[in-house]
């Protein structure tokens, strides 16, 4: 799938913006996390005195009601930036 290479070349903050363009009614436990994504570049950056690695990890334990294709693929590449 084409999107799927293009994430690959996405920034951290590039890829939240998208699951807000296409998640319609973002899980509010999942939000917090969302906006924290917008500030990070890479998953080893720092968003306060919290890890790009944690930030991701709890956006995608709070993601469970964004479904779709595009929320597979991110999820995806989102779990391969995680190893």
């Amino acid at each position: 799938m084409e999107l799927e290479k293009d994430l690959k070349e996405m920034t951290i903050d590039e890829i939240a913006f998208l699951i807000k363009e296409d998640w319609k009614n973002v899980s509010p436990y999942a939000e917090q996390y969302l906006s924290a994504m917008t500030s990070l570049t890479k998953i080893t950056d720092k968003f306060y005195y919290d890890s790009g690695y944690s930030v991701v990890a709890y956006f995608l334990a709070n993601a469970g009601s964004y479904r779709g294709e595009v929320a597979r693929e991110v999820k995806k590449e989102l779990n391969r930036r995680m190893k």
